[in-house]
């Protein structure tokens, strides 16, 4: 027979055996931060990610409650591993003829696959523990097995940064990314759900201190406060999640960010130092570093189809990569993009010619 502690050092172990840089468990709580996620959506701050809003049958968030999402789960295992690369890079792209991709989609698989496979294994350990315990062997009398489990990697209806807080796995920081203090923040997260009442560990402390560097750098001044983020000025929200026209008002601050933005980290002190991973599928997609705005705006669906087939890009659609890119044309300040825009204010796809066309006289004026 196992006990907790057993099986809880066991997920650990599993973890680090399956490639993740950290792992911890936390309980399944009424955490404060997530009441204030539903303060966040109500109001209005998660702009069109209208899946955010996802309620169970009685009205219920099912983000801001575990007790709806699965009210079965007593526990949270949350992994980490970290996606930095060695990679020379900057988003303050000294190029005006290139744009930025986040470092996140430069990888060679999609992180959800990459990530979820990982999980798969510590799963497999795990339950594989509890059936030589003999705990997942009969039912309830409601037919509901002893022993449940669930994986997400950023799909499911749960804040994984709350839980991943209190798993010891590092605090939410003031620009509401999960920072820990040895890897910083780039980190890909998964969870696995449990009915099993694991270990829980201790909650990262906040490290933060008086430091407003993230909020003082967001071009958009989408951090609206310290720990608040508006989904509707955030250029990553603009960037991948936001379909159809952008407002002009907030174009020339998006500069040549053409899929998601690493600003807010990248002038975090606890970046500084991060660590490289040693994942293959994590390193970067010849291109994808600092690529060509042109390309991108005059890119096929052929291309596009090929290019970043299994890529997180492949989010934003084609037509809302060009418009990205054309945007950050004009934003360039560069000159030799006149005539390319003179020819995309004329392109069949209405949203990315009509972008085009402000681009245009953006470096007219």
């Amino acid at each position: 027979m196992r006990g907790v502690a057993e099986i809880t050092a066991l997920v650990k172990e599993a973890a680090a055996e399956a490639g993740f840089d950290l792992a911890g468990v936390a309980p399944v709580r009424a955490f404060s931060e997530l009441e204030h996620f539903s303060e966040w959506i109500a109001a209005g701050r998660a702009g069109e990610m209208k899946y955010m809003e996802a309620r169970d049958e009685a009205g219920h968030l099912k983000r801001a409650s575990m007790r709806s999402a699965a009210p079965w789960a007593r526990s949270v295992v949350v992994c980490a591993i970290n996606y930095n690369t060695a990679e020379a890079y900057s988003t303050e792209v000294q190029d005006p003829e290139r744009g930025w991709i986040s470092r996140y989609a430069w990888s060679r698989e999609d992180y959800h696959e990459a990530v979820m496979r990982r999980l798969r294994v510590v799963e497999g350990k795990l339950l594989n523990a509890c059936r030589q315990r003999g705990q997942d062997a009969p039912a309830t009398a409601g037919g509901t097995p002893a022993l449940q489990t669930r994986c997400y990697v950023d799909t499911g209806p749960i804040v994984e940064r709350v839980y991943a807080k209190y798993a010891g796995i590092g605090w939410i920081g003031k620009n509401t990314c999960i920072l820990n203090q040895k890897l910083g923040s780039w980190l890909f997260l998964g969870v696995i759900l449990t009915s099993l009442e694991l270990e829980p560990d201790l909650p990262a402390p906040d490290r933060c201190g008086s430091c407003t560097r993230c909020i003082d750098a967001c071009p958009t001044d989408a951090l609206i406060a310290p720990y608040q983020l508006d989904s509707n000025k955030c250029i990553s929200y603009l960037t991948i999640e936001k379909r159809g026209v952008i407002s002009e008002e907030m174009r020339e601050g998006m500069g040549r960010q053409v899929f998601g933005c690493d600003i807010c980290q990248d002038v975090c002190p606890w970046n500084r130092k991060a660590p490289a991973t040693t994942a293959p599928e994590f390193q970067p997609r010849e291109g994808l570093v600092n690529p060509a705005l042109a390309w991108l705006a005059e890119m096929k669906a052929e291309e596009f189809g090929t290019k970043f087939r299994g890529s997180p890009l492949r989010r934003t659609k084609l037509s809302g990569l060009r418009r990205n890119a054309v945007i950050a044309m004009g934003n360039s300040g560069d000159q030799r993009f006149r005539e390319p825009l003179r020819k995309l204010s004329e392109d069949e796809d209405a949203l990315v010619a009509e972008h085009a066309r402000w681009a245009a006289r953006k470096l007219n004026s």
